[in-house]
């Protein structure tokens, strides 16, 4: 059988999602997907603040880990290959100096977010600059919770750039929304640890995407740091130092999405190893997402593997996807293939991410010829018979990532803006090709 090869990098020409064959449907095969970009960026944070060398495995290599990496290194951060997917990391606080000209972030969210905390401990000022899509992300409540503790923090906009004046983290109390991203929590968690004084952290209002919070408070703990849950948010001890040590990172839950959605929409049976239901990843639980639309799902928490495949039907569901929100355009890619409607609620947030990824759905969803109704922070999308259409990504990975199993499943989509799956998963389409077993992928 022929399969498809790919360029090893993302193509940057509009492409055509070629359809699954009969046979691809009936296969069985294995998907391995890459390390968490949550993780790796947040574990390369900690490695970078803990005392001696800290090594860690399975880390992703993607457009955003990427600059955190290179932003770390201009901070004074040594990180080393060691072999294909693992680095070492020779970190200190007392390792940490000014940068000498302005961090470009890209627009990797995490880095800019994560590093505008460290940047509170740096003698002297950080500048953050990323690109076009950057500067429209907003990052007014974390530069608002810098403030509070007595931090000066430069950002006329209210999104990148912005220039902390850095030297200590007095620690104190600080109180933010919690209905805008979670990353601005876990920024402050990241470095709580070597504050002069206890950091106490109050959230207003329900706090989004709240598992993303728990894997940074679990992963602090691993490097020696002491987070208590509050009553209304989080109280963080100072310690001597952070503590280096080895540290392995799990395949990314939001990755693990497509294959998932593939199988659980007629696209074969797929099993993804070295990820189950005891993962520090709140995505994880959008298996029971795909459970509920009729999907068999088997777990293997022993050996470690996820398995999948469709059910006699796809059917629709209303879920409130708050706290998994990465998932939402997984789900909505797949919807329209359900037998009911799919109504997606408590996402306000996804108008924050990369792009307005709200009102992207609708567009691209009613594009393909889907009924679509919406609130500010709902959709419901009523299945009707699939249009051909090139989808508008609109520079965002996860739409592009999600849409490309739409296309495998139906012919009727292709991709303008494929190459933007770098941010976090420059493999994908190496990976999602493997899922054609006869059929060879158009390579242009």
């Amino acid at each position: 059988m022929t399969r498809p090869i790919l360029p090893a990098m993302p193509p940057q020409s509009p492409l055509s999602i070629p359809r699954l064959s009969e046979a691809d449907r009936k296969s069985e095969r294995t998907w391995s997907v890459p390390g968490s970009k949550s993780l790796t960026n947040r574990a390369l944070v900690l490695a970078a603040l803990a005392e001696g060398p800290t090594r860690l495995s399975n880390v992703l290599a993607s457009d955003d880990t990427r600059h955190m990496r290179a932003c770390l290194a201009q901070l004074g951060i040594r990180i080393e290959d060691d072999g294909a997917s693992a680095v070492i990391v020779h970190g200190g606080r007392s390792r940490l100096r000014p940068a000498t000209e302005p961090l470009f972030v890209g627009n990797s969210g995490t880095t800019v977010r994560f590093l505008a905390g460290v940047a509170a401990l740096i003698p002297g000022t950080t500048t953050f600059v990323g690109d076009q899509h950057m500067a429209k992300r907003p990052i007014a409540d974390l530069v608002e919770g810098l403030r509070q503790l007595g931090l000066t923090v430069d950002c006329p906009t209210g999104c990148p750039p912005l220039t902390v004046h850095g030297g200590r983290l007095p620690g104190g109390h600080v109180t933010m929304r919690g209905d805008r991203s979670s990353q601005y929590f876990s920024a402050l968690l990241l470095v709580a640890g070597l504050s002069d004084q206890p950091l106490d952290i109050h959230i207003t209002g329900e706090l989004v995407s709240r598992p993303y919070v728990d894997m940074t408070r679990r992963l602090v703990a691993d490097f020696g740091g002491r987070i208590e849950v509050t009553a209304d948010g989080f109280f963080a001890q100072p310690i001597s130092h952070y503590a280096a040590r080895s540290y392995h990172i799990e395949p990314d839950a939001s990755a693990a999405s497509y294959p998932f959605a593939l199988a659980a929409a007629g696209g074969g049976i797929i099993s993804v190893p070295n990820i189950g239901s005891h993962s520090l990843q709140g995505d994880y639980r959008f298996v029971e997402v795909l459970r509920a639309m009729g999907a068999q799902i088997s777990l293997s928490d022993q050996a470690l593997v996820t398995r999948v495949q469709a059910g006699p039907h796809l059917h629709g569901v209303e879920v409130d996807m708050h706290h998994i929100s990465d998932t939402v355009m997984t789900l909505a890619a797949i919807a329209p293939l359900a037998d009911s409607p799919t109504t997606i609620r408590n996402v306000a947030n996804i108008r924050l991410k990369e792009t307005d990824r709200l009102q992207a759905l609708i567009n691209e969803l009613r594009r393909l010829g889907q009924e679509v109704d919406h609130g500010d922070d709902w959709l419901r999308i009523t299945p009707r018979p699939l249009t051909a259409a090139t989808v508008a990504c609109y520079a965002d990975h996860r739409m592009a990532m999600s849409f490309a199993v739409l296309g495998a499943l139906t012919g009727a989509v292709t991709l303008a803006d494929p190459a933007c799956v770098a941010k976090t998963y420059p493999g994908f389409f190496a990976d999602l090709a493997h899922s054609y077993a006869v059929e060879p992928w158009p390579c242009d």
